[in-house]
Protein backbone atom coordinates (compact mmCIF):
# COMPACT_ATOMS: atom_id res chain seq x y z
CA UNK A 1 0.00 0.00 0.00
CA UNK A 2 1.39 3.18 -0.24
CA UNK A 3 2.37 5.82 1.96
CA UNK A 4 0.26 7.85 4.20
CA UNK A 5 1.76 11.50 4.48
CA UNK A 6 0.46 13.53 7.62
CA UNK A 7 1.51 17.01 8.57
CA UNK A 8 1.91 19.46 12.00
CA UNK A 9 2.93 20.46 14.84
CA UNK A 10 4.38 17.48 17.39
CA UNK A 11 5.39 18.65 20.97
CA UNK A 12 6.98 18.49 24.55
CA UNK A 13 4.26 17.26 26.86
CA UNK A 14 4.57 18.41 30.64
CA UNK A 15 2.24 16.53 32.51
CA UNK A 16 1.18 16.43 36.10
CA UNK A 17 1.59 13.22 37.63
CA UNK A 18 -1.38 11.03 38.94
CA UNK A 19 -4.51 13.42 39.11
CA UNK A 20 -2.30 16.18 40.86
CA UNK A 21 -2.65 19.92 40.06
CA UNK A 22 -0.07 22.28 38.30
CA UNK A 23 0.36 24.12 41.99
CA UNK A 24 0.85 20.69 43.85
CA UNK A 25 4.14 18.46 43.87
CA UNK A 26 7.17 19.34 41.69
CA UNK A 27 7.74 16.71 38.86
CA UNK A 28 6.66 16.96 35.51
CA UNK A 29 6.01 13.83 33.07
CA UNK A 30 7.83 14.28 29.58
CA UNK A 31 6.46 12.82 26.55
CA UNK A 32 6.02 13.94 22.81
CA UNK A 33 2.73 14.32 21.01
CA UNK A 34 0.30 16.51 18.59
CA UNK A 35 -2.68 15.65 16.55
CA UNK A 36 -0.70 14.54 12.62
CA UNK A 37 2.26 13.28 14.95
CA UNK A 38 -0.90 10.60 16.99
CA UNK A 39 -2.48 9.93 13.99
CA UNK A 40 1.40 8.80 12.31
CA UNK A 41 2.14 6.42 15.54
CA UNK A 42 -0.95 5.17 15.27
CA UNK A 43 -1.15 4.12 11.09
CA UNK A 44 2.12 2.60 11.82
CA UNK A 45 1.22 0.41 14.46
CA UNK A 46 -1.54 -0.56 12.12
CA UNK A 47 1.62 -1.85 9.77
CA UNK A 48 0.71 1.29 7.39
CA UNK A 49 3.57 2.72 5.98
CA UNK A 50 3.32 6.32 6.92
CA UNK A 51 5.37 9.58 7.04
CA UNK A 52 4.96 12.92 9.50
CA UNK A 53 6.55 15.97 7.77
CA UNK A 54 7.09 19.34 10.31
CA UNK A 55 9.85 21.58 10.95
CA UNK A 56 11.45 21.34 14.41
CA UNK A 57 14.90 23.24 15.86
CA UNK A 58 18.20 20.98 15.68
CA UNK A 59 18.41 20.31 19.49
CA UNK A 60 18.67 17.59 21.32
CA UNK A 61 15.10 17.94 22.68
CA UNK A 62 14.02 17.73 18.69
CA UNK A 63 16.66 14.94 18.21
CA UNK A 64 14.80 12.62 21.10
CA UNK A 65 11.52 13.56 19.65
CA UNK A 66 12.41 12.08 16.19
CA UNK A 67 13.67 9.39 18.04
CA UNK A 68 10.69 7.87 19.14
CA UNK A 69 8.88 8.41 16.33
CA UNK A 70 11.51 6.66 14.33
CA UNK A 71 10.93 4.08 17.19
CA UNK A 72 7.23 3.27 16.80
CA UNK A 73 7.83 2.75 12.51
CA UNK A 74 6.87 6.75 11.68
CA UNK A 75 9.12 7.68 8.52
CA UNK A 76 10.66 11.43 9.93
CA UNK A 77 13.09 11.73 6.77
CA UNK A 78 11.33 14.80 5.46
CA UNK A 79 11.22 16.76 8.61
CA UNK A 80 12.60 20.19 8.14
CA UNK A 81 15.33 21.44 10.83
CA UNK A 82 15.28 25.23 11.80
CA UNK A 83 13.91 27.37 13.82
CA UNK A 84 14.57 27.82 17.69
CA UNK A 85 12.61 26.18 19.71
CA UNK A 86 10.17 22.85 19.79
CA UNK A 87 6.55 23.84 20.90
CA UNK A 88 5.38 22.64 24.19
CA UNK A 89 1.90 22.20 26.29
CA UNK A 90 1.37 21.51 29.56
CA UNK A 91 -1.15 18.97 31.02
CA UNK A 92 -3.35 18.60 34.29
CA UNK A 93 -5.27 15.67 33.94
CA UNK A 94 -8.95 16.20 35.73
CA UNK A 95 -11.02 13.78 37.79
CA UNK A 96 -14.70 13.65 38.52
CA UNK A 97 -16.27 17.07 38.34
CA UNK A 98 -13.02 18.80 37.73
CA UNK A 99 -12.08 18.69 34.15
CA UNK A 100 -8.87 18.36 32.59
CA UNK A 101 -6.71 21.91 31.41
CA UNK A 102 -4.04 22.39 29.26
CA UNK A 103 -1.57 25.56 28.89
CA UNK A 104 0.07 26.10 25.37
CA UNK A 105 3.60 27.53 25.14
CA UNK A 106 4.07 27.21 21.61
CA UNK A 107 4.37 30.60 20.19
CA UNK A 108 7.22 31.43 18.35
CA UNK A 109 8.34 27.36 17.79
CA UNK A 110 10.07 26.38 14.51
CA UNK A 111 6.86 25.35 12.42
CA UNK A 112 5.10 28.32 13.70
CA UNK A 113 7.90 30.19 11.86
CA UNK A 114 7.32 27.64 8.93
CA UNK A 115 6.97 29.52 5.33
CA UNK A 116 6.56 28.45 1.93
CA UNK A 117 9.11 26.53 -0.26
CA UNK A 118 10.41 25.22 2.75
CA UNK A 119 9.45 21.76 2.00
CA UNK A 120 9.87 20.13 -1.02
CA UNK A 121 6.46 18.97 -1.58
CA UNK A 122 7.15 17.30 -4.87
CA UNK A 123 9.55 14.75 -2.41
CA UNK A 124 7.47 14.14 0.59
CA UNK A 125 4.52 12.90 -1.88
CA UNK A 126 6.56 10.66 -3.90
CA UNK A 127 4.95 7.62 -3.54
CA UNK A 128 2.13 8.86 -1.65
CA UNK A 129 -1.75 8.01 -1.84
CA UNK A 130 -2.79 9.62 1.22
CA UNK A 131 -2.34 13.02 3.42
CA UNK A 132 -3.54 14.15 6.22
CA UNK A 133 -3.73 17.72 7.85
CA UNK A 134 -5.98 19.39 10.87
CA UNK A 135 -7.24 22.85 11.80
CA UNK A 136 -4.78 22.87 14.30
CA UNK A 137 -1.63 23.40 11.71
CA UNK A 138 -3.34 26.54 9.85
CA UNK A 139 -3.89 28.12 13.12
CA UNK A 140 -0.29 28.35 14.66
CA UNK A 141 0.68 30.85 12.15
CA UNK A 142 0.08 32.55 8.66
CA UNK A 143 3.01 30.45 7.23
CA UNK A 144 1.82 26.95 9.12
CA UNK A 145 -1.59 27.85 7.37
CA UNK A 146 0.60 29.20 3.23
CA UNK A 147 2.18 26.01 3.64
CA UNK A 148 -1.00 23.69 4.50
CA UNK A 149 -2.34 24.81 1.71
CA UNK A 150 1.08 24.38 -0.49
CA UNK A 151 0.32 21.09 0.55
CA UNK A 152 -2.87 20.20 -0.48
CA UNK A 153 -3.39 22.17 -3.53
CA UNK A 154 0.15 19.71 -4.57
CA UNK A 155 -2.07 16.63 -3.50
CA UNK A 156 -4.78 17.54 -5.67
CA UNK A 157 -2.27 18.00 -8.57
CA UNK A 158 -1.21 14.63 -8.09
CA UNK A 159 -4.71 12.67 -6.96
CA UNK A 160 -3.67 11.92 -3.48
CA UNK A 161 -6.62 11.18 -1.33
CA UNK A 162 -6.61 14.39 1.54
CA UNK A 163 -8.28 13.74 4.79
CA UNK A 164 -8.87 16.74 7.59
CA UNK A 165 -9.79 17.10 11.19
CA UNK A 166 -11.24 20.38 11.21
CA UNK A 167 -10.40 20.44 14.91
CA UNK A 168 -11.42 24.31 16.06
CA UNK A 169 -9.12 25.69 18.76
CA UNK A 170 -10.05 29.77 20.13
CA UNK A 171 -7.28 30.06 21.84
CA UNK A 172 -4.39 29.23 18.83
CA UNK A 173 -6.04 31.94 16.64
CA UNK A 174 -4.08 34.80 17.40
CA UNK A 175 -1.95 36.02 13.81
CA UNK A 176 -4.79 37.75 12.79
CA UNK A 177 -6.99 35.89 10.99
CA UNK A 178 -10.13 34.21 11.96
CA UNK A 179 -10.30 30.76 10.98
CA UNK A 180 -13.66 31.09 8.87
CA UNK A 181 -11.31 32.95 6.82
CA UNK A 182 -8.59 30.45 6.45
CA UNK A 183 -9.82 27.25 6.46
CA UNK A 184 -12.78 27.07 3.65
CA UNK A 185 -9.81 27.36 1.33
CA UNK A 186 -8.30 24.33 2.92
CA UNK A 187 -11.25 22.34 3.20
CA UNK A 188 -12.52 22.92 -0.19
CA UNK A 189 -8.74 20.77 -1.22
CA UNK A 190 -9.93 17.75 1.34
CA UNK A 191 -11.92 14.68 0.15
CA UNK A 192 -12.70 13.59 3.94
CA UNK A 193 -13.46 15.75 6.69
CA UNK A 194 -14.08 14.86 10.52
CA UNK A 195 -15.53 17.96 13.08
CA UNK A 196 -18.46 18.21 15.12
CA UNK A 197 -20.95 21.04 14.71
CA UNK A 198 -19.51 23.52 17.01
CA UNK A 199 -15.57 23.12 14.75
CA UNK A 200 -18.14 23.64 11.68
CA UNK A 201 -19.37 26.63 12.78
CA UNK A 202 -16.41 27.96 14.24
CA UNK A 203 -14.52 27.26 11.23
CA UNK A 204 -16.69 27.06 8.43
CA UNK A 205 -19.53 29.42 9.35
CA UNK A 206 -21.82 26.42 8.99
CA UNK A 207 -24.78 25.68 11.45
CA UNK A 208 -27.32 23.23 12.01
CA UNK A 209 -30.49 23.95 9.75
CA UNK A 210 -33.65 23.63 12.19
CA UNK A 211 -31.70 22.32 15.27
CA UNK A 212 -30.81 23.97 18.76
CA UNK A 213 -27.24 22.17 19.61
CA UNK A 214 -27.23 24.63 23.14
CA UNK A 215 -30.17 22.90 25.02
CA UNK A 216 -27.68 20.34 26.08
CA UNK A 217 -28.52 17.54 23.93
CA UNK A 218 -27.71 16.83 19.66
CA UNK A 219 -29.20 14.28 18.12
CA UNK A 220 -28.63 12.51 14.52
CA UNK A 221 -30.28 15.93 12.89
CA UNK A 222 -27.32 17.91 13.34
CA UNK A 223 -24.53 16.01 12.25
CA UNK A 224 -27.06 14.90 9.12
CA UNK A 225 -27.38 18.52 8.37
CA UNK A 226 -23.66 19.81 9.43
CA UNK A 227 -22.36 16.74 6.93
CA UNK A 228 -25.22 17.59 4.00
CA UNK A 229 -24.29 21.05 3.76
CA UNK A 230 -20.08 20.48 4.04
CA UNK A 231 -20.95 18.60 1.26
CA UNK A 232 -22.90 21.30 -1.11
CA UNK A 233 -20.40 23.78 -0.28
CA UNK A 234 -16.94 21.67 -0.62
CA UNK A 235 -18.16 19.47 -3.94
CA UNK A 236 -14.53 17.54 -3.17
CA UNK A 237 -15.82 16.27 0.03
CA UNK A 238 -16.80 12.81 -0.34
CA UNK A 239 -17.52 11.97 3.68
CA UNK A 240 -18.20 13.56 6.88
CA UNK A 241 -17.32 11.83 10.03
CA UNK A 242 -18.08 12.96 13.75
CA UNK A 243 -17.27 11.60 17.25
CA UNK A 244 -20.08 12.24 19.55
CA UNK A 245 -18.66 12.50 23.03
CA UNK A 246 -21.35 12.19 26.27
CA UNK A 247 -19.28 13.68 28.66
CA UNK A 248 -20.81 12.24 32.48
CA UNK A 249 -18.10 13.17 34.46
CA UNK A 250 -13.99 13.71 33.89
CA UNK A 251 -13.07 9.99 33.78
CA UNK A 252 -16.51 8.73 32.65
CA UNK A 253 -17.51 9.12 28.89
CA UNK A 254 -20.13 7.99 26.22
CA UNK A 255 -18.68 7.33 23.21
CA UNK A 256 -19.56 6.83 19.63
CA UNK A 257 -19.39 8.49 16.02
CA UNK A 258 -20.74 8.81 12.57
CA UNK A 259 -20.54 8.52 8.96
CA UNK A 260 -22.28 10.68 5.88
CA UNK A 261 -21.00 9.66 2.54
CA UNK A 262 -23.66 11.61 0.52
CA UNK A 263 -26.55 9.23 1.09
CA UNK A 264 -26.52 7.11 3.95
CA UNK A 265 -25.88 7.93 7.65
CA UNK A 266 -23.57 5.34 9.38
CA UNK A 267 -23.73 4.66 12.83
CA UNK A 268 -21.59 3.28 15.54
CA UNK A 269 -22.23 1.21 18.44
CA UNK A 270 -21.60 3.17 21.90
CA UNK A 271 -18.70 2.49 24.33
CA UNK A 272 -19.32 2.98 27.84
CA UNK A 273 -16.06 4.24 29.40
CA UNK A 274 -16.38 4.19 33.03
CA UNK A 275 -12.40 4.97 33.67
CA UNK A 276 -10.71 6.94 31.22
CA UNK A 277 -6.55 6.63 31.77
CA UNK A 278 -6.08 9.83 29.35
CA UNK A 279 -8.11 11.31 26.85
CA UNK A 280 -5.62 13.52 25.23
CA UNK A 281 -5.43 12.41 21.55
CA UNK A 282 -8.72 10.43 21.45
CA UNK A 283 -9.57 12.43 18.28
CA UNK A 284 -6.52 11.44 16.80
CA UNK A 285 -6.90 8.31 17.31
CA UNK A 286 -10.52 7.59 16.12
CA UNK A 287 -8.81 9.80 12.70
CA UNK A 288 -5.72 7.26 12.89
CA UNK A 289 -8.43 4.04 13.37
CA UNK A 290 -10.50 5.85 10.67
CA UNK A 291 -7.64 6.32 7.83
CA UNK A 292 -6.90 3.06 8.37
CA UNK A 293 -10.37 1.70 7.91
CA UNK A 294 -11.06 3.11 4.77
CA UNK A 295 -7.77 2.61 3.53
CA UNK A 296 -8.47 -1.17 4.01
CA UNK A 297 -11.81 -2.00 4.34
CA UNK A 298 -14.26 -1.89 1.56
CA UNK A 299 -17.44 -0.99 4.06
CA UNK A 300 -17.80 2.39 4.76
CA UNK A 301 -19.72 1.28 8.10
CA UNK A 302 -16.59 -1.42 9.44
CA UNK A 303 -14.52 1.67 8.84
CA UNK A 304 -16.31 3.96 11.09
CA UNK A 305 -16.71 0.78 13.90
CA UNK A 306 -12.92 0.18 13.74
CA UNK A 307 -12.08 3.99 14.32
CA UNK A 308 -14.27 4.08 17.50
CA UNK A 309 -13.28 1.16 18.42
CA UNK A 310 -9.38 2.18 18.49
CA UNK A 311 -10.27 5.41 20.09
CA UNK A 312 -12.07 3.87 22.70
CA UNK A 313 -8.81 1.79 24.12
CA UNK A 314 -7.07 5.15 23.53
CA UNK A 315 -9.13 6.23 26.53
CA UNK A 316 -6.91 3.40 28.59
CA UNK A 317 -3.81 4.60 27.11
CA UNK A 318 -1.76 7.27 29.21
CA UNK A 319 0.31 9.76 26.96
CA UNK A 320 -0.88 11.27 23.15
CA UNK A 321 -0.12 8.12 21.32
CA UNK A 322 -2.25 4.87 20.50
CA UNK A 323 -0.33 2.15 21.32
CA UNK A 324 -2.52 -0.58 20.11
CA UNK A 325 -2.64 -3.21 17.39
CA UNK A 326 -5.62 -4.28 14.73
CA UNK A 327 -5.71 -7.63 16.06
CA UNK A 328 -6.58 -5.58 19.90
CA UNK A 329 -9.17 -3.33 18.10
CA UNK A 330 -10.72 -5.89 15.81
CA UNK A 331 -10.93 -8.22 19.25
CA UNK A 332 -13.46 -5.04 20.97
CA UNK A 333 -14.77 -4.78 17.49
CA UNK A 334 -16.05 -8.08 17.70
CA UNK A 335 -17.79 -7.08 21.29
CA UNK A 336 -15.45 -8.69 23.79
CA UNK A 337 -14.39 -5.28 25.87
CA UNK A 338 -14.15 -7.47 28.97
CA UNK A 339 -10.30 -6.56 29.74
CA UNK A 340 -9.71 -10.47 30.55
CA UNK A 341 -5.63 -11.36 30.62
CA UNK A 342 -4.21 -12.72 27.53
CA UNK A 343 -2.22 -16.02 28.55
Amino acid sequence: MNKTVTFGEVMLRLATPGYERFGQGNMLSATYGGGEANVAVSLANYGLPVSFVTRVPDNDIAAACLRELRGFGVDVSDVVLGGDRLGIYFLETGAVSRGSKVIYDRAGSSIAKIEPGMIDWDKVLEGAGWFHWTGITPAISEGAAKVCLEAVKKCNEKGITVSCDLNYRKNLWKWGKKASEVMPDLVACTDIVLGNEEDAQMALGIKPEGVDVTGGKVDADAYLSVSKQIMARFPRCKKVITTLRGSINANHNMWKGVLYDGKTLYKSREYDITHIVDRVGGGDSFMGGLIYGLRVYEDDQKALDFAVAASCLKHTIYGDYNRVTVSEVEKLMGGDASGRVAR
